[in-house]
């Protein structure tokens, strides 16, 4: 069922003492997430909420064996974690840390090739499937288990087209937010693709914004596979030359702007929805509910 993770995904997460990561270890747990351990140098043998925490990556491995990790890890630090899970050799590395530098992530996208890892994120709120597991923070009441699959590069519309697709009865397979930093662990094609290939998975929301060319870099991937598509792009009105919430949302000379995008999807014949509702009752159209 889904992607990714599953309801037997054991997950680490790193930060586990802080604020943001003790609050959403609360609520991946309250989601059903098997949380195996925590990350916290120098917090090594306390608890939280009964979950042990270790010292060290390569500690909480050895003692708890899991399949991802969370990162909730303050920006100067978040390469030296993600690092220490790639070196663990954990499958699954989900960062929810927001302003992690540039040259950091082209450090750990280097780092990362020819590794077992797959990072998701930075910047993004983790990823969800509904009925078996969450690694991230985005809000568990409206989730609903289904053969919806999601991947965004925006946050708050993420939460906003789950809810209104679950209050519309689609439920939904997994849903992704893959980050909207310049650079990310993971691209919409390696998401598609991986939509293509479950079984639990019918048919494919795409949510793009502007800046960059991400989604016009999906679009042969997308003419090629056997599910339905539908694809919203936000921020058909910002002006050129602002930055838009994400470091990665900003309108160049030349490119990037959400009609673009939007005309893209639409000369290659991909569905697009204008609007989240509309997205809601296409989908209707085309899929088993």
């Amino acid at each position: 069922m889904g992607i990714l993770i599953n309801k037997n995904t054991r997950v680490l997460v790193q930060g586990i003492t802080g604020h943001e990561g003790s609050f959403h270890t609360a609520q991946m747990k309250e989601f059903g997430t098997d949380v195996a351990g925590g990350v916290t140098p120098g917090k090594g043998g306390s608890e939280v909420f009964g979950i042990p925490v270790f010292d060290s990556v390569k500690e909480a491995v050895e003692e708890v064996d899991p399949d991802a990790t969370v990162v909730f890890v303050p920006p100067r630090f978040t390469a030296d974690a993600i690092f220490e899970a790639i070196d663990s050799e954990i499958e699954l590395i989900v960062c929810i840390t927001e302003g992690v530098p540039v040259h950091d992530m082209m450090r750990i996208c280097a780092y990362l090739e020819g590794s077992s890892s797959r990072l998701i994120g930075p910047n993004c709120p983790g990823i969800t499937t509904p009925g078996g597991s969450k690694a991230g923070i985005m809000p568990n009441p409206i989730h609903l288990p289904g053969n919806i699959g999601l991947v965004s590069r925006s946050g708050t519309l993420t939460y906003e087209i789950i809810d209104l697709l679950s209050k519309g009865g689609l439920g939904q397979s997994t849903s992704v937010g893959i980050g909207g930093d310049p650079i990310i662990g993971t691209s919409f094609v390696e998401i598609l693709n991986l939509f293509e290939e479950d079984p639990a998975t019918h048919a494919v929301v795409l949510v793009g914004e502007i800046g960059g060319t991400a989604e016009q870099d999906a679009i042969d991937f997308i003419e090629a596979m056997s599910k339905p598509v539908i694809a919203y792009v936000v921020g058909v009105s910002a002006p050129p030359g602002k930055t838009m919430g994400h470091a990665g949302a900003i309108v160049s000379k030349g490119g990037g702007t959400a009609r673009e995008k939007i005309q893209a999807f639409e000369s290659a014949g991909i569905m697009v929805g204008n609007s989240p509702e509309d997205i809601v009752n296409k989908l209707k159209n085309i899929v088993i509910i």
